[in-house]
């Protein structure tokens, strides 16, 4: 309770120092309505299974990993995809949240997991089709982690049951080379 206390008046102050007249905290803004965008992402809602299968390289066998992804509805606006998976015989959970920002014109989200340090920020566009999303991130390169490098995940729905994933990095010379790609049944 004392939380709640503390951050009514916290807006208050804040209403305060930028309005002649504080907006009363009992007023809540009415909630943004959803997008042909936001429904587009509401088709990802269920259980699916996974394998995927990742390349690290040259003279490196490739690794396969199978997982199971619950993704869930955050109200109209956003979808929450949580993943239990194995590679190689290490478990590794992760955690996708995705939305659209009207204001931007962009598909926006977030990705971490149990392996990294790294939030991962994606900026993402949808093909005319209306088939494949394509999400976008910087972050650490993998031959130098202090260095960074742009990837980009695409996602296609391939019917109402199955979507695929691949991922690739973008090398020194622009060209984008894949190093994972996953296929996904729904189960739910």
């Amino acid at each position: 309770m004392r939380c709640l206390s503390l951050l009514a008046s916290l807006a208050l102050t804040a209403c305060a120092s930028t309005h002649t007249t504080p907006v009363s905290v009992t007023e809540m803004p009415a909630p943004a309505p959803p997008s042909e965008q936001h429904a587009w992402l509401q088709q990802l809602v269920g259980e699916w299974r996974s394998v995927a299968v990742g390349s690290m390289g040259e003279g490196v066998p490739p690794m396969e990993a199978r997982s199971i992804e619950r993704v869930r509805r955050l109200g109209d606006l956003w979808v929450l995809a949580e993943s239990d998976a194995v590679v190689e015989g290490t478990k590794i959970q992760s955690v996708m949240i995705l939305g659209y920002d009207p204001g931007r014109g962009e598909f926006v989200g977030t990705w971490v997991d149990s392996m990294q340090t790294t939030l991962w920020t994606y900026i993402g566009t949808l093909d005319a089709a209306g088939t494949t999303l394509t999400l976008e991130a910087v972050g650490p390169a993998f031959d130098d982690p202090t260095k960074t490098t742009n990837y980009r995940d695409v996602l296609t729905l391939v019917g109402r049951d199955r979507k695929t994933l691949t991922s690739s990095a973008q090398g020194p010379d622009g060209a984008w080379v894949e190093f994972m790609r996953a296929e996904f049944t729904r189960v739910k």
